[in-house]
């Protein structure tokens, strides 16, 4: 198994995959992007993908003149080409606004360039859902005002999640939990961020300024299907770190038990029961949707 990369319709190896330096998804950052997952070579929620790619093009007036059947089968054909084709596959599709001039004109990039980007997926180590993870609070950086750029668009422009991760990794810890501009705790830069507290699930509402993740949407829909009561509220610092048991979400991660917030203990110091009941029903849930027939 190896990486494979689409773009615009040819595909390589990752290492030979280029792109013009004059696309403005290089220049500008103009561009969108989605990462889905796949389980034995079946794409897990991609219909939801989709929908959000496209609300993302959307909102920067980015057309998407492809259709969501092209852009599954391409996905599905750089698969093959990496190997994946029946395996678990980390697949990032990405639209930009195209090759133009040196300008912000949109009509200086007649076509939007597509790039899809297969490799395995990026093991997770067992310890992570066994014993929980570290997380650290961002310092100094916030999450972009919802008024700057919107929290919904899933852009390619990717510094603010950089740099709060780069603070995480010198910390050794896994994530890095922004907050927004009103202090209230928004989300993680590569996931979202969930607590438990006397048995209430709660995560941050979409108004906290947060992109609303795939995987967030299903944990709500698993929580609901066990009877876990759950909400969506603004968090503050306090409650996070008074709370039972946290835990992340990500496409690639499904949920990730949180013990360790900086230097504080979360709950008992070990995944809790709740966030263990809701990674069962999530991973039933996906084993189901991702069955072959």
């Amino acid at each position: 198994m190896s990486t494979a990369v689409n773009v615009n319709g040819v595909i390589t190896s990752g290492e030979h995959a280029v792109i013009p330096v004059f696309d403005h998804g290089f220049l500008y950052g103009e561009g969108v992007y989605e990462v889905f997952r796949t389980y034995r070579g079946v794409p897990f929620l991609l219909d939801r993908h989709m929908t959000r790619l496209r609300a993302s093009a959307n909102r920067i007036h980015l057309e998407v003149p492809f259709a969501d059947t092209e852009i599954a089968q391409r996905s599905l054909a750089t698969m093959a080409a990496a190997g994946l084709a029946g395996g678990d596959a980390y697949v990032r599709i990405l639209l930009t606004r195209g090759v133009g001039e040196l300008t912000y004109d949109p009509a200086a990039c007649p076509t939007p360039s597509l790039v899809i980007i297969a490799k395995p997926i990026p093991l997770t180590p067992d310890a992570f859902y066994t014993k929980g993870v570290k997380v650290v609070m961002v310092q100094g950086l916030i999450r972009n005002h919802p008024e700057s750029v919107s929290p919904l668009i899933k852009s390619n422009n990717l510094l603010n999640n950089a740099l709060g991760m780069q603070q995480a990794i010198k910390a050794g810890a896994v994530e890095a939990v922004f907050h927004n501009y009103r202090g209230e705790i928004a989300e993680c830069a590569q996931s979202n961020l969930f607590i438990v507290s006397k048995g209430v699930l709660k995560t941050p509402p979409l108004d906290a300024g947060l992109l609303a993740g795939i995987t967030r949407a299903f944990v709500l829909e698993c929580a609901a299907g066990i009877g876990v009561p759950s909400q969506e509220v603004p968090l503050k610092d306090q409650e996070l770190f008074g709370a039972d048991e946290a835990f992340l979400t990500s496409s690639t991660k499904d949920l990730v038990p949180i013990v360790t917030v900086d230097d504080t203990r979360i709950g008992s110091g070990a995944p809790g029961p709740t966030t263990m009941r809701l990674l069962d029903e999530y991973r039933r849930r996906a084993a189901t949707l991702t069955k072959s027939t």
